[in-house]
């Protein structure tokens, strides 16, 4: 299992990824109707996010991204048949260590308001504490000193 930080040439991985993870056939065209296409993710790499994925036997299974503007932790994703392996854990460690080493002394991420949603409980095993709900979405943050 390596861990390396996502370059340009991973991207198309990471979708593959990502919609894989979403058990939904129009996952291309939601993340594109957001604004997410491999063009604007390869844009932000170079700019304002960085990335880890986690490699296993020379496919991508997982990967986390964060934002260094906003001190968001932006996606994390790790598939299905990887799961329970610390592979999430690890990269969630990484983006923050990352986001914390730029300066900030808060970040945060969005994800399913409903409590029973398994992101949920990882989040909060993490050390994420709820912070709002607010237009459909759960907040949760992080401090510094508790990382």
């Amino acid at each position: 299992m390596e861990f390396v930080q996502i370059q340009s040439a991973d991207i198309l991985d990471l979708f593959a990824v990502r919609i894989a993870t979403w058990d939904n056939d129009n996952g291309a065209d939601e993340l594109e109707a957001l604004g997410i296409t491999p063009d604007s993710v390869r844009r932000q790499l170079h700019t304002t996010h960085r990335g880890w994925l986690c490699r296993l036997d020379g496919k991508v299974v997982g990967f986390a991204i964060g934002n260094n503007q906003t001190g968001e932790m932006w996606v994390i994703s790790v598939l299905k048949a990887y799961e329970n392996r610390g592979i999430g854990r690890r990269l969630l460690t990484l983006v923050e260590g990352w986001l914390f080493a730029e300066g900030w002394k808060e970040i945060w991420l969005t994800t399913d308001p409903d409590e029973n949603y398994r992101a949920v409980g990882f989040y909060r095993h993490c050390g994420w504490e709820d912070w709002k709900i607010e237009n459909g979405e759960r907040f949760m943050r992080k401090r510094k000193d508790s990382a």
